[in-house]
């Protein structure tokens, strides 16, 4: 069973463990420098669709068929589905994923929830909860345009420090097998929030919340950044990764040599013309589910910590001049 260690920190059973997983995206995440690493990549962002919206309820329900398809499993397997995303009231999630007919529990941590239904997929199957539970996420460029920003037929300007909103999903099945890749332990984020109000600034935003997780999850562990091959987040993009370095520097905690974001990893920023880099919870949700995950299986990773970032702001609380709160999960996962 799970026992909690130090202040934040839940050690995960022995196995407990990733046994599937799928990511897919949409053509420019396909043109980038992950592209091979993908499940699948479409070349039309539509995916046969009428709407943006339901175009992401697609890569919901594929990239969810195609991790129970990898090993062999139907919908009936699974005991309980966790997923978000980011659109008001989660309907990429609903309206995607409706007909599996799994018991659905929603989830929102805006760009944090792949860890956030990874890690309660984990606790559910280490307490008996479920014997196998699925982690869903997904993310549309131009869905969260229209949504956050303007519909993309504005020909809005775009800052220097905004990201591009990958298009793109991410699928995991959890089961408490031992033949998956072990989670071992995961730590709960809290509420950051330093002030920022420039929506066009998440990294920004979210940095904060992964510093106090990380470090956090290495006091309750007693464990040292070195410690791992890779120090993961996703997706405090270019600006943000810089930030976070600088603040973890100022505890004495050096992540330089060995931290990357999702959002850095996913485009060529400069023949791309991302700016920031990638966001979105489709962007850690792709990422890890394929490259990371490949890397894992094949022993090129070992021990990692996964930390997804999210800024919980809503277009109404930001038209009200509210600051942008950020939170950040972590999960400890070896090969």
């Amino acid at each position: 069973m799970s026992e909690r260690i130090g202040n934040r920190t839940i050690k995960i059973s022995d196995g407990i463990g990733i046994i599937s997983s799928a990511g897919i995206a949409g053509h420019k995440e396909g043109e980038g420098p992950l592209g091979e690493y993908f499940d699948t990549t479409y070349t039309d962002d539509m995916l046969g669709q009428s709407t943006w919206e339901k175009a992401e309820s697609r890569l919901q329900k594929n990239a969810a068929q195609l991790a129970l398809d990898k090993v062999k499993l139907s919908a009936g397997d699974i005991d309980i589905i966790l997923a978000g995303d980011l659109l008001n009231q989660c309907i990429s999630s609903v309206f995607g994923l409706r007909s599996l007919g799994i018991p659905y529990i929603g989830q929102y941590g805006a760009c944090s929830t792949m860890a956030q239904t990874m890690m309660l997929a984990s606790l559910l199957c280490d307490s008996g909860a479920c014997r196998k539970a699925m982690a869903v996420t997904s993310s549309h460029f131009c869905s969260a345009e229209r949504q956050f920003r303007f519909p993309i037929e504005y020909g809005g300007q775009r800052t220097p420090t905004a990201q591009w909103t990958v298009t793109g999903a991410g699928a995991a099945i959890i089961d408490d097998s031992g033949n998956g890749k072990p989670i071992k332990a995961v730590t709960i984020g809290k509420i950051i929030d330093y002030k920022i109000k420039d929506a066009n600034n998440m990294g920004a935003a979210m940095a904060p919340a992964a510093a106090d997780t990380i470090m956090n999850y290495l006091k309750d562990t007693n464990t040292k950044a070195s410690d791992y091959d890779l120090i993961l987040t996703g997706d405090l993009g270019y600006i943000g990764s810089e930030l976070l370095i600088e603040l973890l520097s100022r505890e004495g905690i050096d992540i330089s040599k060995n931290h990357n974001d999702c959002g850095k990893l996913i485009y060529d920023r400069k023949g791309q013309d991302v700016h920031g880099g990638g966001s979105g919870c489709g962007c850690c949700g792709s990422v890890f589910c394929s490259y990371i995950a490949k890397q894992l299986d094949e022993k090129k990773l070992n021990n990692i910590l996964f930390i997804a970032t999210g800024a919980l702001m809503s277009p109404t609380s930001s038209q009200q001049g509210e600051s942008i709160p950020g939170i950040a999960h972590l999960l400890n996962i070896t090969s």
